[in-house]
């Protein structure tokens, strides 16, 4: 059963990448992005490193407009790796007029700390853009969705099970305005419920420096409402990047 419930999650979205894939090749593609980078060093009687990096391309051909992200996080305090955490994702949207959508994803997330091996996510439904001006829109998502979490050997035999899976629903409300010539606002939020509530909140601030390159300061919290053994419900994570858009 759950092998056909993952498999049915990311069947939703494979008819969305799989036409971005092709038109890509082709070459007829309307294709933009965005490249972030920040680390630190210290050495001396205290040595730590951390490096965040995040890929964020997007795709656009006629009704269809696709989005592929990348992200990696490492820190590392007096050689002992403190955080570690890598998202990979996609998500294929297809216009059925300027303001309705429909849409379809699949997104996988490696983070050790958390008790589990990776999880693995797949959602499809409707999305709505409720407002949009010449600086600032609001979009709305809601659909039906499933979580696959495989739990590290560690809590597999404490618990007595490996995996856990569970029916969801989705939803994501993404807010972006221009708040001056060279700065803007953007927040996302972003829910799955189903036998607990997974969430996640991005706030963002960029600054144009020069050109396409810009400074990014970004507060990432994270919540389970029900998290594992001698884990925490809330994790939270601050950054500053260098951006680069092209």
């Amino acid at each position: 059963m759950k092998k056909l419930l993952i498999a049915a999650a990311i069947s939703m979205a494979l008819p969305f990448a799989a036409h971005a894939g092709a038109d890509f090749i082709a070459g007829d593609k309307t294709f933009a992005g965005e490249a972030e980078l920040g680390a630190t060093l210290t050495t001396g009687n205290t040595e730590t490193s951390s490096v965040k990096g995040r890929l964020n391309l997007k795709h656009e051909l006629g009704n269809w407009e696709n989005q592929y992200l990348l992200e990696g996080l490492y820190k590392e305090d007096t050689n002992e790796v403190t955080a570690k955490r890598y998202f990979l994702g996609a998500q294929g949207n297809y216009k059925l007029s300027d303001v309705n959508y429909l849409f379809a994803n699949v997104n996988y997330e490696v983070d050790p700390f958390t008790g589990y091996d990776y999880k693995l996510t797949g959602a499809t439904g409707y999305g709505h853009r409720f407002f949009e001006t010449a600086t600032s829109f609001l979009d709305g998502e809601i659909g039906p969705g499933v979580i696959y979490q495989n739990l590290d050997s560690e809590q597999a035999e404490t618990l007595g099970y490996d995996s856990e899976t569970s029916i969801v629903a989705h939803g994501v409300v993404s807010y972006e305005t221009e708040i001056s010539d060279n700065a803007k606002f953007q927040q996302r939020f972003v829910a799955d419920y189903g036998d607990k509530l997974d969430a996640r909140s991005e706030t963002a601030l960029t600054a144009n420096l020069i050109g396409a390159l810009a400074m990014k300061f970004a507060v990432i919290v994270r919540y389970n409402s029900e998290p594992l053994d001698d884990k925490k419900s809330t994790d939270t994570e601050t950054n500053m990047t260098l951006l680069y858009s092209f």
